[in-house]
Order: C-alpha cells, then sequence, then structure tokens
C-alpha cells in the first residue's frame, strides 16, 4: 500500500542533542560524553532497522547541535543503512552555499544517504548570532530557499539576492553521491509555509508538538493542493511528521520515563514565551488517544502512528522527538530498540 493510503511510511528519531540537567541530582552531563551517547543512539537506530535519524540545529545552552552536518558526518562513519538529516537547518541564518557543500559531504561518506529538511527555526537565536534580522525572517528563507535549490539541480549558478553576494556560474564542489540531493521543508503551523513547500513540489515535514493530529489536516490538504495547481506529481508529495514520542514495555514507564525531561524543557522554553505551566496532567492528556504525542508501548504507540497517518489522508515519513528522555541512556536505549523491533513491525503489517 502507498504512503498516500496511510499505513506504510518511514519510521525514525529526530534529535536535538539535547543537554539537560537530571531531573533528580540536577547533574548535566558533559558534552563529549553526551555527544558519544549521541552516537550510541544513532547506531542503535541503525541496527535496529529504523529508517532516518535526524539532527537539529539550535545555538542554546541546553542543545550540543549547532553544526548538525558535523554530527551527522560522525554518524555516517558509523552506521551502515540509516539515512542521515537535519531537523532542521536553519536556512535563514546559513550560507546554501556551505549548507550544500557540508550535506554533499555528509552524502559521500555515507554513500547516499543524506537528506535536508530546511526550516526558518523556532528559535530566534540564530539571526542575530550571523548578522541577519528578525524583521527578514520570511525574506531570508524565501531567498536562500532559492539559491539552494539551485544549486542542487546545477554545479554552476547564476543567481543574485538581496542578503548574499551574488553568483557568477561558479562551480560549487563536492556534488553529492545521490544524483538529486533530497531537500525536504520543514513547517510548523504557518498556512502559507505549507502552501510555498507544495508549489515548489518539495516533500513537507510538519512538526506537531502539541494539539491534536487532525488539526494539522486542512494545512496538509492546502499543501496537496498547491502541489496539483503547480503540476506536480502526487507522488512526489510526501507529507512527514515529526512528534513527540518515546517506547516502553509498558505505557505507564513510557510516560514516567519521558516526563520528567519535558517538563524540564518545556517549563524553561514556556518561561520565555509566557506559555502557561507545564504539568503531569497536561503531559497525560498529550499521551492519551487524542493527543499528539506518541509514548507508550509498542501497540499502543504503532496503533496511534497508523491512526494519526491515516488522519493526515497519508504519510511518508514519522520521526519521534526523544530528546528530553537523554538523561536515562538506558531508557533511551531501549526506546530505540523497541521502536525498532517492536513498533515498526506492528506498523508495517497494518495494510
Amino acid at each position: 500500500m502507498s504512503p498516500q493510503n496511510g499505513t506504510v511510511f518511514e519510521i525514525g528519531i529526530d534529535s536535538f542533542a539535547a543537554s539537560l540537567p537530571d531531573p533528580e541530582t540536577g547533574q548535566v552531563v558533559p558534552g563529549a560524553e553526551r555527544i558519544a551517547q549521541l552516537m550510541e543512539e544513532i547506531e542503535t537506530a541503525d541496527r535496529a532497522g529504523l529508517d532516518v535519524f535526524g539532527i537539529g540545529e539550535h545555538h542554546r545552552a541546553e542543545f550540543l547541535d549547532a553544526a548538525p552536518a558535523v554530527i551527522l558526518a560522525a554518524a555516517a562513519a558509523r552506521t551502515t543503512r540509516i539515512r542521515l538529516t537535519s531537523a532542521v537547518t536553519v536556512l535563514s541564518a546559513a550560507d546554501p552555499v556551505r549548507v550544500f557543500q557540508d550535506f554533499a559531504t555528509v552524502d559521500l561518506i555515507s554513500k547516499g544517504r543524506a537528506e535536508i529538511v530546511v526550516g526558518r527555526g523556532s528559535f530566534g537565536e540564530a539571526y542575530p548570532l550571523f548578522g541577519f534580522s528578525m524583521h527578514d525572517y520570511d525574506a531570508l528563507f524565501a531567498e536562500k530557499l532559492d539559491l539552494l535549490l539551485k544549486l542542487r539541480d546545477d554545479t554552476r549558478v547564476t543567481w543574485q539576492g538581496r542578503f548574499r553576494a551574488p553568483l557568477t556560474g561558479q562551480a560549487v564542489y563536492p556534488r553529492p553521491h545521490q544524483s538529486r540531493l533530497p531537500i525536504w521543508l520543514g513547517v510548523g503551523g504557518t498556512p502559507q509555509s505549507f502552501v510555498r513547500a507544495g508549489t515548489l513540489g518539495l516533500p513537507l515535514m510538519v512538526a506537531i508538538i502539541g494539539g491534536r493530529f487532525d488539526r494539522f489536516r486542512p494545512l496538509v490538504d492546502l499543501y496537496r493542493e498547491a502541489g496539483v495547481r503547480a503540476s506536480h506529481a502526487p507522488e512526489i508529495l510526501k507529507v512527514g511528521i515529526h512528534a513527540m514520542g518515546f517506547v516502553a514495555e509498558t505505557n505507564r514507564a513510557a510516560r514516567d520515563a519521558f516526563f520528567p525531561g519535558w517538563f524540564r524543557m518545556v517549563s524553561t522554553i514556556g518561561r520565555e514565551r509566557g506559555w502557561r505551566g507545564a504539568s503531569r496532567e497536561q503531559f497525560d492528556a498529550m499521551c492519551d488517544p487524542g493527543g499528539a504525542y506518541l509514548v507508550g508501548e509498542p501497540r499502543t504507540v504503532a496503533a496511534k502512528a497508523i491512526a494519526a497517518a491515516r488522519e493526515l489522508g497519508g504519510i511518508s515519513r514519522l520521526t519521534f522527538q526523544m530528546s528530553s528522555a537523554a538523561h536515562d541512556v538506558d531508557a533511551m536505549r531501549r526506546s530505540i530498540e523497541l521502536l525498532g523491533h517492536g513498533v515498526v513491525p506492528l506498523v508495517r503489517a497494518a495494510r
């Protein structure tokens, strides 16, 4: 059955390389140790048969993923089959030439397993850090995406824009191992972003970090309608979901393992953004059947993932954000194994 019918889709993990204090001791794992743990997580995902592992990009103390291509290059040398992607690359604050070169290099190291998910970023730190203004938030992204797509298609590009020196036919190397480096467009809840992805015929990665899956269906429909209007074949209009998720032997064990780190992360970000306080009741509601968290034992998670795919009219990829549980190394390893050996077979069998 095709992904558009909702029951066959890739499953993977996204990590922000979170370096959060242990909820009980308050201690933070040294950076080098946390990166070593992340490498083990990616290798475990590769052995467990998962399809993809993504690394985010943030420029904050809580995360060690400021240079995702470097992490992915290290992972490429230690894995054999899993696809490796950003989740997301903050393209608005980056140089598209360097982004292309970095991921083309990862693609060469991995022998054709690299992808890019580009977006504008959910945090604003990258903009002043690299000399850009948040006032140009969307214009930066539109211009730089245009250049990145041209670089993907042609070795020599003639191009001019507002935010970068023009290109006058210079060759951009290296070229990737794949004939066409996959580029996804990462979106939140802005309708214009869904329409842009459809118009360009780019696969769509939707960050669903709260609420319900079905509330995104109108936006996904906008994406597909825009793609059809732009004469793109339906099979290239792929939809992916990025969602909070964690797997354990029981539903209670999964919730108890994931909640402490989730609470600390959401509380920290919530204070910055003026959100109301996080609570266990709020968390449990998101883990219940109507919520958008994929937290539980394998059958619970598989059933919820299949239902979410159908609610959205079919998906091509589902990635689990597990980073808030990273303080418990054993639970993280077991969760990845259960995702690969427990959830994936159940999803594959649901035809």
